[in-house]
């Protein structure tokens, strides 16, 4: 099964393992599993470190797509029919457009998402598969 991982999930995986949530643990150590982390989410990082919204503990930005390789996890690019076509998805209560964004690549590939924020679960009823 294809899993696309949440921000905060990469983080987490990344920094504070122990903070996963024993299901999504599983489903990251499960070989079967392809994981991807979209472009999406090392653009969010890489702007709110530059904003100070975040910090990373010994690691730059740029650095994390290979950690993210090295991890097994497989980029998701973000790609031109999903771009163009993002307009398709409703304006709901998730302001946040990395979310937004990461939504729309999950439904547009047909991708379960692993994350903890419960902002995604009103793109159920839109196509979103969540863990």
């Amino acid at each position: 099964m294809n899993y696309l991982i949440d921000t905060h999930i990469f983080l987490w995986t990344v920094f504070y393992p122990k903070k996963l949530p024993k299901r999504i643990k599983d489903i990251l150590l499960d070989p079967e599993a392809i994981i991807y982390v979209s472009l999406i989410t090392f653009w969010e990082i890489s702007l709110k470190y530059q904003l100070g919204k975040i910090s990373l503990t010994g690691i730059l930005p740029d650095k994390l797509p290979m950690i993210a390789k090295k991890s097994g996890f497989e980029t998701l690019n973000l790609d031109v029919d999903t771009t163009a076509s993002f307009y398709k998805l409703p304006k709901l209560k998730n302001k946040d457009l990395f979310d937004r964004m990461l939504t729309w690549q999950a439904i547009c590939s047909d991708y379960h998402l692993l994350t903890q924020d419960q902002d995604f679960a009103d793109y159920k009823d839109h196509g979103l598969k969540i863990v």
